[in-house]
C-alpha cells in the first residue's frame, strides 16, 4: 500500500475547554474555532483539533511528539512564555539527551504530554 498522505491532526481533549483554548494560542498555533465545541490550531501546515471533551483515562495516556529543528532554541522560547506561572497544572522539563536524539517535554492544562524533539541524524 502506497501513501501520499497531506497531514495527520490528533485530536486533543480539554479538561477546560476555554483554558486550553488560551494555552495554546500563548504556545503560538493560531486557532480556528469548528462547530461542536471544537477547534483547529495550527501552526504552518501542521495542526490538531482540541475538543471540548474530557475522558480521564485518555488524557492521562495522551502524548504528542512534534519534531522540532532546534530543541535548544524551543526550551528557550518555552521559557520566555512562562506558562507555568500562567496556567494550573502546566510543567516544562528540561532538555533530555537520548541516543536516538535529544527532547524537552510540556504538560498542558489537562495533562497532556508533548514531546518536543530532534532525531540526530
Amino acid at each position: 500500500m502506497k501513501h501520499h498522505i497531506l497531514s495527520v491532526r490528533p485530536f486533543l481533549g480539554a479538561k477546560d475547554f476555554t483554558l486550553s483554548r488560551r494555552f495554546y494560542t500563548d504556545l503560538g498555533f493560531e486557532e480556528v474555532p469548528l462547530p461542536y465545541n471544537m477547534s483547529y490550531f495550527k501552526s504552518g501546515d501542521f495542526g490538531f483539533y482540541l475538543q471540548d471533551a474530557y475522558v480521564k483515562d485518555w488524557i492521562d495516556n495522551t502524548m504528542v511528539f512534534l519534531e522540532v529543528a532546534d530543541v535548544t532554541h524551543y526550551w528557550n522560547e518555552l521559557n520566555a512564555l512562562n506558562l507555568p506561572a500562567k496556567y494550573p497544572g502546566v510543567k516544562l522539563t528540561p532538555i533530555r539527551k537520548e541516543h536516538w536524539g535529544e527532547e524537552c517535554f510540556l504538560h498542558d492544562p489537562s495533562g497532556i504530554l508533548w514531546h518536543f524533539g530532534k532525531f540526530y541524524q
